[in-house]
């Protein structure tokens, strides 16, 4: 994430308490899980001490819980950005502003309280769903409290965070059994609570009756000696103050990275110590594993349990080098597979808690690994640097992006891709390496287009000599998700060819792009129906084609038997009288070049944002002469004058289409649905498509709208 400066920090919260931060007071929501920023600009400049060039929200928001940067746009006396719908689980963030020398200066919202008291310009919001009511808020959960301890080995106090099960009792019964939770050498205790949300995943295992009753130590012991600062300092003040068991049986440790690697060392250096023990993202100590050894830990521990993220998780080959050793040493141990999901993030350990805390201190648990998890075969080999042309896809959808070196001396690098909810805009920071930047990401799914932004200004990827007619790239990996956006084998789909026109109005040779049909035959009796596919507002022709992936949705559909054989014209909408340009030129052009029919009934128009305000007013001031209108994300400014009843006898089908409120034309198509309706224009509309106003929701409205095409049904 880079270093920054730290403002407004303001008092550290008392950590003990667990509960959900109150609301960033620049923060809002609305019923459809959109969440909007909006920070004042005077009080951001106050806090910066300059007007800064450029303010981002930045998080745990990108895909797999990348760390992602949000541009928070001036407008008017507020900088302001959003997105959403928002998936359920928990976010961390912080506002940056970059200053015109693009240092980077990190605060929160002055009046909230630190949410995150080992990060203080962090904040956090839990977005609640059945998926994530393992780590929800519990009523009548256990206790939380502050632990203050000597240290035997700094000579300083340190401080650890204790859970207490609703059934633990201090006074009487059999002491409880204990758990320690170590934390990694770039965290602290607090985060077990606060990012880890540890006492609400104890909360639901103890409310459903899958946990032993038992007592949770949520510690760091990053000093000289980690062993020895659990085992002589951080044991014996939890046997002082709790109530809990001092025999190994029912005593565990489990941690994170380095506190991982320390529970490791304990399990070797004194077997039994600890009868269970979990591994979350650690490393095998470098100790001889003879064979007493062996049999001692194999003989004293219940349980020896290890997990790991995706190949992203910095860990990931130390894992698997830990679990060859231990296989070949003979060492008992369960392996729960690769995480595929994430990485080395407070994601996959709070997943690893959930399935390790229910195994401690009772029998019957299954020792495979949880469902989905893959097998760890071998060490992670990303590509070399300089090896790749961006991007490099691998077989489980992680993604490397890498830039040449004619960027080595930029001060930052990201790529702006259409990765976040539904389609919206994150920027993912890069790497330096060497004199090249690089990216690792995922796993991801489906199509995505980027561009890369060096210093604040915008790049095309320049190893992208093949799209040449858009400023961004596309990305396509193949998954479960949109799969009629992928390409269909070589010779099953239709032909992509371009036409060159003469266009009278612009005084230039023009040019589009026509898909035909797979076993298009240009001496066949019958013409072709044809679809003209409008562009919008400052893209091109290229757009459908380079972005819009309207080539490949037509080939899987057409494979699929879905729409009928038909040609569509993907033509250059740039003009200033577009219904001149569409009936002088683009349509004489077509009919004269491909066998496509004259005939309105055979005709249909569709286009995007500006594409569909020509398209509509083309279709109300033109009535009969397209028998099939799709408008996307459209509107019309200034109603032309037309004639309903003529509008309805020439029209088979008009369907609307908009994204939903993150659609800055969703109030304008709203008005037009109004406008329509009360004139009396025959219309369907069958309510938002969930996305902004991007391609990701006018993919969706390609697909939606092609079937309806030149059917009898309409």
């Amino acid at each position: 994430m880079g270093a920054t400066m730290v403002l407004a920090a303001g008092a550290l919260a008392t950590p003990a308490a667990a509960a959900e931060p109150a609301p960033d007071a620049w923060v809002s929501t609305n019923a459809e899980g959109y969440y909007r920023f909006t920070l004042p600009q005077a009080e951001v400049h106050e806090l910066v001490g300059v007007h800064p060039s450029v303010v981002e929200l930045q998080g745990n928001i990108g895909p797999a819980g990348t760390w992602s940067d949000l541009a928070l746009d001036p407008s008017g006396s507020a900088y302001q950005g959003g997105f959403g719908p928002v998936e359920p689980g928990l976010y961390y963030y912080t506002y940056t502003a970059t200053t015109a020398d693009r240092a980077k200066v990190s605060f929160r919202e002055p009046s909230s309280p630190v949410a995150v008291t080992s990060h203080p310009e962090w904040n956090t919001f839990f977005v609640p769903g059945p998926e994530v009511a393992w780590m929800a808020d519990v009523d009548g959960g256990g206790e939380v409290s502050a632990l203050t301890y000597r240290s035997e080995v700094t000579g300083s106090d340190r401080s650890a965070l204790v859970w207490t099960h609703p059934e633990y009792d201090g006074e009487r019964g059999r002491p409880a059994p204990v758990l320690y939770l170590l934390a990694d050498e770039a965290q602290t205790h607090q985060e077990w609570t606060e990012l880890g949300r540890v006492p609400q995943v104890l909360d639901n295992l103890a409310a459903e009756g899958s946990l032993e009753p038992m007592v949770v130590v949520m510690a760091d012991v990053n000093t000289a000696d980690p062993r020895a600062e659990l085992v002589d300092s951080l044991v014996p003040a939890v046997e002082r103050d709790y109530r809990v068991a001092n025999e190994g049986r029912r005593q565990a440790v489990a941690g994170i990275g380095t506190g991982a690697e320390a529970a490791l060392d304990v399990l070797l250096a004194d077997p039994g110590r600890f009868g269970s023990v979990g591994s979350f993202s650690g490393a095998l100590p470098d100790a001889p594993l003879t064979r007493a050894t062996v049999n001692r830990v194999n003989a004293r521990t219940d349980l020896l349990r290890v997990y790991v993220g995706n190949v992203l998780d910095p860990a990931y080959d130390a894992t698997e080098a830990a679990l060859r050793t231990l296989e070949a040493a003979g060492v008992r141990h369960q392996f729960d597979g690769v995480d595929p999901d994430q990485g080395g993030t407070w994601d996959t350990w709070r997943e690893a808690l959930h399935d390790f805390a229910p195994r401690l201190f009772q029998q019957g648990a299954d020792d495979g690994p949880r469902a989905g998890h893959l097998p760890l075969d071998g060490p992670y080999e990303p590509p070399a640097p300089g090896s790749i042309t961006t991007p490099h896809v691998d077989e489980n959808g992680i993604v490397t992006f890498e830039t040449g070196t004619q960027w080595a001396d930029a001060k930052d690098v990201t790529v702006w891709g259409n990765w976040a909810p539904n389609g919206a805009w994150f920027r993912i920071p890069m790497e330096k390496v060497g004199d090249r930047w690089r990216l690792s990401l995922g796993p991801l799914d489906g199509f995505y287009y980027y561009r890369y932004v060096v210093d604040g200004v915008d790049h095309k990827d320049p190893v992208d000599t093949v799209n040449t007619l858009t400023g961004v790239s596309p990305l396509y990996v193949p998954g479960e998700n949109d799969r009629l956006l992928a390409d269909v084998p070589a010779g099953d789909g239709g032909d992509l060819s371009v036409l060159t026109y003469h266009s009278d109005f612009a005084g230039e040779e023009r040019s589009a792009y026509v898909w035909t049909p797979p076993g298009y035959d240009p001496e066949r009796a019958e013409a072709y129906p044809v679809l003209y596919l409008n562009h919008g507002g400052g893209q091109s022709w290229g757009d459908w084609v380079e972005v819009g992936r309207a080539p490949q949705i037509l080939d899987n559909l057409s494979l699929q038997g879905e729409i009928e054989p038909m040609v569509v014209v993907m033509p250059n909408g740039n003009v200033p009288d577009y219904q001149a340009e569409l009936f002088g030129n683009i349509v004489p052009a077509t009919e004269a070049a491909y066998h496509v029919s004259a005939d309105p009934e055979q005709r249909a128009l569709a286009g995007l944002s500006l594409g569909a305000m020509n398209t509509l007013n083309t279709w109300l001031s033109h009535p009969g002469e397209f028998a099939y209108i799709g408008a996307f994300s459209g509107f019309v400014f200034g109603t032309p004058t037309f004639d309903a009843d003529a509008v309805n006898a020439g029209t088979t089908l008009a369907r609307m289409y908009t994204g939903d409120t993150s659609d800055f034309t969703y109030s304008f198509t709203m008005s037009l649905l109004e406008m329509l309706e009360s004139r009396g224009v025959e219309h369907e509309f069958d309510g938002p498509t969930t996305g902004p106003h991007g391609f990701d929701t006018w993919q969706l409205n390609l697909i939606d709208f092609l079937p309806r095409l030149f059917t009898p049904e309409g």
